[in-house]
């Protein structure tokens, strides 16, 4: 992986049955030599001793401050200790380890600055989400293709991986609602290169996913407008 130096974001909300097999996944992968930090977003269960008692490198915020700021704040810990490229990996079990050499090859081979792991192409995964959870997806794609000229199947994927130009993007802003979709559409607003690629995903063991039924039509809706008002603001530093 021409020594790169490569860290594994893992964000976790009450996710006290899953950190820890999601954590040994990690330990267990050695195709490509990888760090990890666990960001543990003010659990209220027993998250953060289950981390304490297995020794797992691990931030915790004072608060539940929401993915995005949790995911932010994998990505300050990446700039701040020169990492090459950070990779997002779910707390929850979702996100198969298998795929992070397949995720990360077009950012070593300079043919991305960011991937996104996709359900929806090469037919890998057996697991798509609900139907409610697909058609959000469908109208979300469509309606960033539509302001970029370009399709993302997956677009509100959290497993992704981005170089050291986006490491340091996210460090400085990064939106602490909708991140995936909001991030996917900036990204490609900005100009730079994004690459979808297939792999593997689970349905979760154990608890639920933070977007039901009940709440897919807000989602979509309120992802709309978050990207609206962010394309104001696009990502400034240029293209690679």
């Amino acid at each position: 992986m021409n020594n790169k130096k490569i860290l594994i974001i893992i964000p976790a909300y009450n996710e006290e049955k899953n950190i820890l097999s999601t954590f040994e996944s990690v330990k267990k992968y050695k195709k490509v030599k990888l760090d990890y930090i666990v960001i543990n977003d003010g659990s209220k269960d027993l998250t953060e001793k289950v981390l304490q008692e297995n020794k797992i490198n691990h931030l915790t915020l004072p608060f539940n401050m929401g993915i995005g700021a949790a995911v932010q704040t994998g990505y300050k810990y990446a700039f701040n200790n020169n990492y090459d490229i950070a990779i997002q990996f779910d707390g929850d079990g979702q996100h198969d380890i298998n795929y992070v050499e397949k995720l990360i090859d077009p950012i070593i081979n300079n043919k991305a600055n960011m991937t996104i792991g996709s359900r929806y192409i090469e037919n890998i995964s057996k697991f798509k989400s609900s139907f409610s959870r697909q058609l959000g997806i469908k109208l979300i794609s469509s309606f960033i293709k539509i302001l970029t000229g370009i399709k993302i199947k997956d677009v509100t994927s959290g497993y992704r991986a981005v170089d050291r130009t986006i490491i340091k993007l996210f460090s400085l802003d990064y939106p602490h609602e909708y991140p995936e979709p909001v991030t996917n559409y900036s990204i490609l607003k900005s100009g730079y290169k994004v690459k979808e690629v297939g792999v593997n995903m689970y349905a979760r063991t154990n608890g639920k996913s933070s977007i039901n039924f009940v709440k897919s039509i807000y989602y979509v809706f309120n992802v709309f407008i978050s990207i609206l008002l962010f394309n104001f603001k696009p990502y400034k530093e240029g293209k690679k």
